[in-house]
């Protein structure tokens, strides 16, 4: 089946089912991904725990950064592209400190930014 991406050579689709401890609710879901490997290349189990580790990944790398750092889960507006700009916005201000070799401990580095000004536009003007 042709997918319309280049290495796509399985499409992997996960079903889960959350019942909530509280509630008793039961939640159903279906997720679909696609993956360069062949079906035959990991067990069903294989292809679960494969997307457990990328979602883990990305929660730990990128979301805690972003949220606990930046504050990004408190943005309060629902216009798209006012997130969207702001999502880059903290995406450049992440890159910057780290290719000025400042992200070994975001929580301190963004309070002394935010304590000395200065020090955030000197972030900006430096030359590439």
């Amino acid at each position: 089946m042709a997918t319309g991406f280049a290495h796509s050579r399985t499409i992997v689709c996960i079903e889960s089912r959350v019942t909530w401890k509280k509630s008793g609710k039961v939640t159903e879901e279906t997720r679909y991904y696609l993956a360069s490997q062949e079906e035959q290349a990991r067990t069903p189990e294989g292809w679960i725990d494969l997307s457990r580790q990328h979602w883990g990944g990305v929660e730990i790398r990128n979301h805690w950064r972003r949220d606990a750092t930046l504050g990004e889960d408190g943005t309060r507006t629902n216009q798209p592209r006012a997130l969207a700009n702001l999502a880059l916005i903290r995406s450049v201000n992440l890159r910057l400190l780290a290719w000025r070799g400042l992200d070994a401990w975001l929580p301190e580095q963004t309070e002394q930014l935010n304590l000395h000004l200065a020090n955030g536009l000197s972030l900006i003007q430096a030359p590439l």
